[in-house]
């Protein structure tokens, strides 16, 4: 193991494999548990802070939709927007060792869907976290309309 492999496997996470049906596991299922899962663990923050600039780059539609669309709009923009997608498996990626990267290639396609299944979860799981952008532009909103009346006055 090289070093870049060593340093990746330090800052994971280890994932309590006792609940884990490792030996009856597919070769997917547990790739998704033993290498995917931490990995999206530790990536949570920049997937987040990514989807932010996705949301904001979309002309803040994201924002003004209540929860229960949000999360229909988060599952289109992983599984519609190839570019996006794209950009998510690599944050993902990166962060495989070579051995890693050499077990994904092997079936890429179904650890794809599986990737972009937990990417989804986790974002749909943080949802309060994008509250605070909606919070800071109905304030703006409000704060300008407020503006404009005093102009007025």
């Amino acid at each position: 193991m090289n070093l870049r492999d060593s340093l990746l496997n330090k800052i994971r996470p280890k994932i309590e494999t006792r609940f884990l049906k490792i030996k009856n596991s597919s070769f997917e299922e547990s790739f998704q548990n033993l290498v995917l899962r931490p990995i999206i663990k530790v990536q949570t923050s920049i997937l987040i802070e990514v989807f932010k600039k996705y949301a904001n780059d979309h002309k803040d539609v994201f924002y003004k939709l209540r929860s229960e669309k949000k999360t229909t709009y988060i599952e289109n923009a992983i599984k519609k927007d190839q570019k996006f997608r794209n950009l998510l498996k690599g944050i993902i990626i990166g962060m495989f060792t070579v051995e890693e990267y050499n077990l994904y290639k092997s079936s890429s396609s179904r650890l794809n869907k599986r990737m972009m299944n937990l990417v989804y979860k986790r974002l749909t799981e943080n949802l309060q976290l994008f509250e605070y952008r909606e919070n800071v532009i109905t304030n703006s909103i409000i704060q300008n309309q407020s503006f404009n009346k005093k102009k007025t006055n």
